[in-house]
C-alpha cells in the first residue's frame, strides 16, 4: 500500500477530504520522525512500537572490489510488530 492509497482509504472511510487525509498523515508521521529524532519511542498499543537503535562501528568489505572499509557507529529506527498487528498477519 502507498502513501495514495492510504490517503484514498481515509477518504472513504472518514468522509474528509484528500487534502485533510494527506495533512493528517503527514502530521503523523512528523510526529513519529521528531520523537523518534530526540531518542523517544513511540508506541501504538495493538500495532507495534518505534524505537531507536544503536549500530557499533564494524568492519566490512565492497562486495564489488573485496576491499575491506570500515562502517561507522550509527543510529537507526526500528520497529515491533505488536500482537495485534501479528495476529493479523498471520
Amino acid at each position: 500500500m502507498t502513501k495514495a492509497e492510504l490517503i484514498e482509504a481515509l477518504v472513504k472511510k472518514l468522509a474528509v477530504s484528500k487534502t485533510q487525509a494527506n495533512e493528517s498523515i503527514d502530521i503523523i508521521l512528523d510526529e513519529i520522525t521528531k520523537a523518534l529524532s530526540k531518542g523517544d519511542q513511540v508506541t501504538l498499543t495493538g500495532f507495534g512500537t518505534f524505537k531507536v537503535s544503536k549500530r557499533a562501528a564494524r568492519a566490512g568489505r565492497n562486495p564489488k572490489t573485496g576491499e575491506a572499509l570500515k562502517i561507522p557507529a550509527m543510529t537507526v529506527p526500528k520497529f515491533k510488530a505488536g500482537k495485534g498487528l501479528k495476529d493479523a498477519v498471520r
